[in-house]
């Protein structure tokens, strides 16, 4: 349906239902919808498969190396252990270029490929102050054209541990930060109480979100889960909170993955997973089936903890569906789901999807159709912000390039 005056018209575009349609945008939104019509003049498509924009939905852009010189990786001690990688990154980033600069690289890649919606988790805590977030929240000025994103006070040293957080968390809100973060209230601070008690805090006083690390597994933190939930539905903050890796899902039996994963939807909590490589992780088709809102991101690209990581959120789409053991149309459009709708749904994004008076943040693939898309990740991509070219065949254009 037509919806107002048209400034640009994409023509012969198939949508994920596989439909031909001609899309017509102004001031940066989806005013029409139609159906192809062969000769309208406009930007002609060819028949490219078009999806809303990535979600990348858990990313670090304060602490990656990529763009800039090889970090080897360093093997933890014993086993993985948190408390050392964090000391493996304290040396790395004391050696490491410009944070902007490094910043910049990864927003191009993530850009590139296809990604305009980002959450980014950044430093805030005892060890670095608020400099970190000061120097990402001039990069996010720098791209606002480009790509939205929330930034995430992320405690990485601790809350109760690192002296002076607490306060730091705070004002970190008060500078431009969206969500309040957390760090494995039990293993690592030693008191989740305590730990949380100063995450859902801040969050109450700021209205806002909460995105929480917990790297615990087995039944500790599933503990952890249900006590993240329980204060959750206390406090009437469904859909608000999130809680990335949750690895300890991935531990449990099916019967007790069952039985939090009803707990996670009831309380509205969403799990964000990046599939990663030699550790379990949450069980994606079970808990989307008791309905909860599973999300996804690259979480860290070439830095401290991995040396893997490429930004494309397709990618990790196929990863999700590969190591899920997603075969069928329907399951490999579940993952793609993950990285796109189920991201949009629990970072509360406005405006997001194919839809008139939405946003005109969309991506163009080679491909037949959303699970062609998934299993062969095609690279030929190009990349529109508001209706703009803005990337294509993995590049930032030079027109679009941040100041």
């Amino acid at each position: 349906m037509r919806r107002g005056a048209i400034e640009t018209l994409f023509t012969h575009a198939k949508f994920p239902d596989g439909s031909l349609n001609d899309v017509g945008v102004s001031a940066g939104r989806i005013v029409s919808i139609e159906p192809w019509g062969p000769g309208a003049s406009g930007i002609d498509l060819g028949g490219a498969l078009l999806v809303p924009a990535f979600v990348e939905g858990h990313i670090h852009l304060d602490t990656s190396f990529y763009g800039d010189k090889w970090v080897p990786h360093r093997p933890c001690t014993d086993g993985f252990d948190v408390h050392e990688r964090v000391a493996f990154q304290a040396e790395n980033m004391a050696k490491a270029a410009p944070m902007a600069a490094r910043a910049r690289n990864q927003l191009d890649l993530c850009i590139g490929n296809g990604s305009l919606q980002m959450r980014s988790h950044v430093m805030v805590d005892g060890s670095v102050g608020l400099k970190s977030l000061e120097t990402i929240l001039a990069v996010r000025e720098a791209y606002r054209d480009l790509i939205d994103i929330q930034l995430v006070a992320f405690p990485q040293s601790g809350i109760l541990k690192s002296p002076g957080t607490p306060d730091l968390l705070d004002a970190a809100m008060r500078l431009g930060a969206n969500v309040v973060g957390g760090l494995d209230p039990a293993s690592f601070d030693r008191d989740p109480t305590g730990h949380l008690d100063v995450v859902f805090g801040v969050a109450e006083k700021h209205e806002a979100d909460i995105d929480i690390h917990l790297h615990d597994g087995g039944l500790l933190g599933a503990f952890t889960i249900e006590d993240i939930c329980a204060r959750t539905a206390a406090l009437g903050m469904q859909g608000h909170v999130a809680v990335s890796h949750a690895y300890a899902l991935g531990d449990l039996a099916p019967d007790a993955q069952q039985r939090i994963g009803a707990r996670l939807a009831r309380s509205g909590v969403a799990i964000m997973t990046n599939a990663p490589g030699a550790r379990n992780f949450p069980p994606v088709a079970l808990l989307r089936a008791e309905g909860v809102c599973v999300f996804s991101g690259s979480d860290n690209i070439r830095d401290s903890w991995w040396p893997y990581g490429d930004g494309d959120m397709l990618g990790r789409a196929m990863m999700i569906g590969y190591r899920s053991g997603f075969y069928t149309d329907d399951e490999l459009a579940n993952a793609f789901d993950v990285v796109t709708s189920a991201g949009a749904k629990a970072l509360r994004l406005e405006g997001y999807g194919l839809t008139v008076g939405a946003k005109a943040d969309f991506v163009a693939l080679a491909a037949e159709h959303v699970p062609e898309a998934v299993v062969a990740v095609p690279k030929g991509r190009r990349v529109f912000k508001g209706g703009r070219l803005v990337a294509e065949g993995g590049k930032l254009r030079a027109a679009a390039r941040a100041s």
